[in-house]
């Protein structure tokens, strides 16, 4: 690796040359006619003019080992082998989530990539981009104050007020929102009762975003929204409010996928945003889909580590969208391996090959994890400046004693010139065929059934503990028909366990599952474990503190 002095991600992404998105999308055979244009470089691509064409492409997971709080590069190697596969003459293209504003003004700052593996423009993405995620908090928010005016209405449908599940949503860390009280305005002000909100990633909505295919599936998962129960314990769901309609009217547009492309000028589908420790963490359906019929392989990204997104990937957007994944791409960093091996936060950037050798245990077990689906993998380590010569042995001999092959990833630094090996190993597992995709269990298992072999099988626990809200969630939510979906884990991305301070490769422990709501509408079931919350807390010192506008319209501090 060169000494060589790489920009800031913004500076990088501002010196960048963009092609017009019309001639981005005359790489994957797509007319204008196609297209909703939003300005010279952004587009939707129109479902109906594509959905006719057949699946042509291979697709490509790329996952990671248990993260730092910094994260590993995760994004950023996604994009980095996009643009080296198609350096190396391949029509490849890109699937990835839309920030959300919260981690982007909070820890993380810009969400696109990194160095000179990026989507553009990145400035657009990471703000408000096509306005997706204001469309989907308006349809959450739309819900919720049909549901107060009904209460204020009378409440013809019986809603015990005590017993509505469904929260408001913006798009921001904000923890003074978690719980408050709405209503205290006098007779006039509606209803008082207890409220809180959840951040957009979390919300259903983009859950169901994620998931739908098609304008009418849209509408019908919209309409099965449990948002509570009457006083005699039966669900209330959106379509007794009649507020499907209207929220996919708010909708409509968003379900498209977003077209734009990479620093090299590659084609790129940026599209929904869940998380991966509170939802099931992965770009559209619709945009993976349409991908598929344009493209001969297919790179997307799944949230967090393989224990989460990977999973849910796997277990329940490859079961919605009937996909057969062929590869997989597990990221790992000497950073994260050695904070797995013992040593602290603070020592990250010091040498230390044996605390490397001793984290090693936690990626092994990834690599284990993605082989119980049946799909063949490849490390790719993404190196950082700080890393030694000898911590990347480290990672290389283990690797050689559990027979995975591992690849040296520079495109941060490089770009797609830098994932040129990662890509040629891609394509070997692509040539090779050895795929033979299964989820994890059969969804017509009991919840119970369903949580316990994710928590035995993914984290390793020795079993699972349920608290009395879970319990009676579980029996009412069979009771509601929802026994036979898909499980989706809220569980903290930092372990396998639901101990975040759990390092490596945990054994021993038991997973509290401490309640279990539905999603009905997505077509899951949530099983919160441990301290896991869906509305974020800014840090200390957030991204926002940074950031500002020049004279000259430039963007400061967004990476």
């Amino acid at each position: 690796m060169t000494t060589t002095s790489v920009p800031s991600d913004i500076a990088i992404a501002q010196a960048a040359k963009l092609r017009p998105i019309i001639d981005v999308a005359a790489d994957l055979d797509l007319g204008a006619s196609e297209l909703i244009l939003y300005g010279e470089h952004k587009a939707k691509v129109r479902l109906d003019r594509v959905q006719d064409r057949p699946r042509k492409g291979c697709l490509v997971l790329v996952t990671a080992m248990n993260p730092t709080p910094a994260g590993e590069g995760k994004s950023t190697v996604t994009v980095g082998v996009t643009q080296a596969l198609r350096k190396l003459g391949h029509n490849a293209v890109l699937c990835m989530r839309e920030p959300s504003l919260g981690p982007v003004f909070g820890i993380k700052g810009g969400a696109a990539g990194g160095g000179y593996a990026q989507v553009v423009p990145m400035e657009d993405i990471n703000l408000h981009f096509t306005g997706d995620f204001h469309a989907i908090t308006s349809a959450h928010n739309l819900l919720s104050a049909l549901l107060d005016n009904h209460l204020h209405q009378g409440n013809g449908l019986g809603i015990d007020p005590r017993r509505i599940t469904w929260p408001r949503t913006i798009d921001m860390n904000d923890r003074v929102l978690r719980n408050i009280a709405i209503g205290l305005g006098g007779v006039l002000g509606g209803v008082p009762r207890e409220e809180r909100f959840v951040i957009a990633p979390a919300s259903e909505i983009m859950a169901i975003m994620a998931l739908a295919r098609d304008l009418d599936d849209l509408e019908q998962r919209l309409a099965r929204i449990v948002v509570g129960m009457t006083r005699d314990r039966e669900p209330v769901r959106a379509r007794e409010l009649k507020a499907q309609g209207a929220m996919t009217l708010l909708l409509k547009d968003a379900l498209f996928p977003n077209l734009v492309q990479t620093l090299e000028g590659g084609p790129a589908f940026v599209h929904c945003g869940p998380f991966g420790n509170i939802a099931h963490g992965c770009n559209s359906v619709v945009a993976t889909d349409t991908a598929l019929r344009l493209a001969d392989i297919v790179i997307t990204e799944a949230g967090f580590g393989a224990d989460l997104g990977a999973e849910k990937f796997f277990d329940i957007k490859c079961r919605v969208g009937e996909f057969q994944p062929e590869a997989a791409v597990v990221v790992a960093t000497v950073r994260a391996l050695k904070l797995h091996g013992g040593a602290s936060k603070k020592q990250l950037s010091e040498p230390n090959a044996g605390a490397v050798e001793r984290g090693f245990a936690n990626l092994a077990q990834h690599l284990e994890n993605i082989a119980k689906f049946g799909v063949p993998s490849v490390v790719a380590l993404n190196r950082f400046v700080s890393d030694s010569d000898e911590e990347l042995q480290a990672i290389k001999n283990g690797c050689d004693d559990v027979r995975a092959k591992v690849v040296l990833c520079e495109v941060w630094e490089r770009g797609g010139d830098g994932g040129v090996q990662l890509a040629e190993a891609v394509l070997e597992l692509l040539k090779a065929g050895g795929a033979r995709f299964r989820p994890l269990y059969d969804a017509g298992l009991s919840i119970r059934e369903k949580i316990e072999k994710i928590a035995r099988e993914i984290y390793r626990a020795d079993g699972v503990t349920y608290l009395p809200p879970a319990l009676r969630a579980i029996d009412r939510l069979e009771g509601f028909g929802l026994g036979d979906t898909p499980v989706c884990v809220a569980k903290t991305q930092y372990s396998f366990a639901d101990d975040a301070s759990l390092m490596g490769a945990p054994r021993g422990f038991t997973a509290t599952v401490r309640d279990v709501y539905p999603s009905a509408g997505a077509g899951f079931v949530v099983a919160l474990t441990g301290d896991i919350m869906t509305m974020p807390g800014l840090g200390k010192t957030p991204a926002a503190e940074r950031m500002r506008v020049n004279k000259d319209g430039t963007i400061e501090g967004l990476f």
